[in-house]
């Protein structure tokens, strides 16, 4: 139910890590580093799909989005799980830095702002999820 503006940008969130699954966060030439013969770097895309942590990590941050936006009900729950949302994106955010280390060539994707996105409307859901608690108690103050 979309009575709230941390609704929309939960659903955002959600979407913006959904196409995550799709759309490379880096794309370049990437030396696999087990072979002892001298090949060629191969093209490689980096998405959520390149790797099982970052594919478990990302379906959960997109799990956790929509989940949360049917927890207006309990703005207390739903803040803890817009928090967590926030910490597991900024994580997510991280071992894609990590990961495109590997790569010996190559450029960030345009789609890329897809993945700064997910934290950003995470924070913005828990702005205001932190202005419908106060404007829920400025009522309760003038009951």
């Amino acid at each position: 139910m979309l009575q709230r503006i941390q609704s929309v940008w939960l659903l955002l969130a959600g979407a913006f890590a959904a196409t995550t699954f799709r759309f490379p966060f880096y794309a370049g030439s990437w030396r696999d580093s087990t072979w002892t013969v001298v090949v060629p770097p191969m093209p490689k895309e980096l998405n959520a799909q390149s790797s099982l942590l970052l594919t478990i990590l990302t379906a959960v941050i997109c799990g956790l989005a929509f989940v949360t936006i049917f927890l207006y009900g309990n703005r207390k729950l739903q803040m803890r799980f817009a928090i967590v949302g926030l910490v597991l994106a900024l994580a997510l955010l991280t071992l894609y830095f990590l990961e495109f280390a590997q790569f010996t060539d190559g450029t960030m994707a345009l789609s890329s702002v897809f993945y700064f996105a997910i934290p950003v409307s995470f924070f913005l859901a828990i702005r205001g999820i932190v202005r419908d608690n106060k404007l829920i108690r400025s009522m309760d103050r003038l009951r």
